[in-house]
């Protein structure tokens, strides 16, 4: 599958290996399934990101191809999502806690909570392709639905989706979906949003 191997864009040769190859595959081996140490060993990444006073305010639902919470989110992905999702190995459900729980806990600061799950994301990203898996993190899925059948309390919320799963037969899906896959990669320049002095002035 050399076709689908992608020359870094401006800026990211230097990157180590796991960063500079990072794309978002949107074909999955649908009879590729991993196990609980492989599930286990992402989980583990996503847990030893940092977070603000390690309050650690995630949370992750495992969808595996074919349980019950996968069915749930089949049923509520976006027309986009449909074709691609279910042939992931494994959906990771992203949730972050932005209230107390019912006995008063939770983190210290619930307005970073955003931010440190997103750490968390990354972890688990680097970690998928250290292990020669491929992501494709997405937000086309009721998420409201999601959480209400899975039985998330109000202090959390459900943000995202990460397919996790290893490289699919582009012949074994629609075009639409393989299409995906054959888009540039494309990133702003640096002067667009980093800056030096004050905003608006880029960094050099």
């Amino acid at each position: 599958m050399t076709d689908l191997l992608r020359t870094p864009g401006p800026g990211a040769e230097g990157l180590t290996d796991h960063l500079r190859e990072r794309w978002s595959v949107s074909v999955f081996d649908a009879a590729r399934e991993l196990g609980d140490e492989e599930i286990a060993a992402l989980l583990h990444a996503a847990q030893w990101a940092p977070s603000a006073g390690n309050g650690q305010p995630w949370a992750f639902i495992v969808a595996e191809r074919g349980n019950a919470a996968h069915d749930v989110l089949v049923q509520h992905l976006s027309r986009g999502n449909s074709g691609w999702v279910p042939r992931a190995s494994v959906v990771f459900l992203a949730l972050a806690q932005v209230a107390p729980d019912e006995d008063g806990n939770g983190p210290k600061w619930p307005t970073y909570a955003y931010y440190d799950l997103g750490q968390a994301a990354a972890h688990l990203t680097v970690q998928a392709a250290s292990m020669g898996l491929w992501v494709h993190q997405f937000a086309g899925f009721d998420q409201e639905a999601v959480a209400r059948e899975l039985g998330v309390p109000d202090h959390f919320q459900l943000l995202t989706g990460i397919a996790v799963g290893a490289r699919g037969n582009h012949d074994e899906v629609s075009e639409d979906d393989a299409a995906r896959e054959r888009r540039d990669r494309i990133r702003k320049p640096l002067e667009q949003f980093v800056y030096g002095d004050r905003w608006g002035q880029p960094w050099r």
